[in-house]
């Protein structure tokens, strides 16, 4: 396979602290690293951020995806970009995270869509959220990179469960929005559990697929531990003319470095 990985630090390495994790992915061999918001809050203090671009730097890596900030994620939060009592820490937050990318040559961000809130409907929350994305997209269009729309498991709030709930938000922002820079972060293992058919979504759907990411189900551990035919799928995707990037996205069962013996 040809296809290139790139390893999620926010969810490997985590035997090591944040900032230690990028040099460790290079010494494992790989060159290319992503996160998750790496910040407790939405717009950090400089230093925080200067520290975090040095050590992607210095570790000779590329960063090639970030989240936007989404709340407390270990509990339970999923992001803000629908929160109607969040919307400014978001919208703050945009700027943040696209200068990161600046910085650092990142060309994908992860707009977590965000759970549904007591406090507000449906209908509202999904106002919102097409607003927001659009802003977002128009942020990261200046620097030539992509906002990535992602359906999530194991979170009972989250209305997008299945690639066709991602692609649905997509069409009205881009109806909304003169923004051709938004796509699907098609996770297998989220849209597996989620009890989507994935090999009818790379058939159908491989245009609009930005961004892919893995782990073995069930579990959520690394492949080859569960029953997912992900090398099937990644092979699928590679003949259908995907040429991004395959995040590790998993949850090692052992150590990271003795998770990795399962590469393709």
């Amino acid at each position: 396979m040809m296809l290139r990985y790139t390893v999620n630090c926010s969810i490997l390495f985590t035997e090591l602290p944040l900032l230690e994790r990028p040099a460790a992915a290079r010494t494992a061999g790989f060159d290319a690293v992503e996160f998750w918001w790496p910040f407790a809050e939405a717009v950090p203090a400089d230093a925080e951020i200067d520290a975090f671009v040095r050590a992607v730097e210095d570790a000779d890596v590329q960063l090639t995806g970030l989240n936007f900030f989404a709340g407390d994620m270990p509990g339970g939060d999923r992001g803000l970009v629908s929160w109607p009592k969040r919307a400014g820490e978001f919208r703050d937050n945009i700027d943040v995270t696209v200068g990161i990318g600046e910085r650092l040559g990142c060309g994908a961000f992860n707009a977590l869509y965000g759970n549904r809130v007591d406090s507000a409907k449906p209908a509202e929350q999904d106002e919102l959220a097409i607003e927001n994305l659009g802003l977002a997209a128009q942020a990261a269009g200046r620097i030539g990179a992509v906002v990535l729309v992602e359906p999530v498991s194991g979170a009972e709030r989250y209305p997008l469960l299945t690639a066709a709930d991602a692609l649905a938000v997509i069409d009205r922002v881009q109806a909304a929005y003169d923004v051709p820079n938004l796509g699907l972060l098609a996770d297998l293992y989220h849209l597996a559990v989620n009890g989507d058919d994935v090999d009818q979504v790379i058939a159908r759907h491989i245009d609009r697929i930005a961004h892919v990411q893995i782990a073995d189900a069930p579990g959520r551990n690394e492949p080859g531990t569960g029953t997912l035919p992900l090398q099937a799928q990644l092979s699928a995707l590679e003949a259908g003319g995907y040429t991004g990037l395959v995040g590790l996205e998993y949850k090692p069962s052992t150590t990271t470095l003795k998770s990795f013996d399962w590469r393709f």
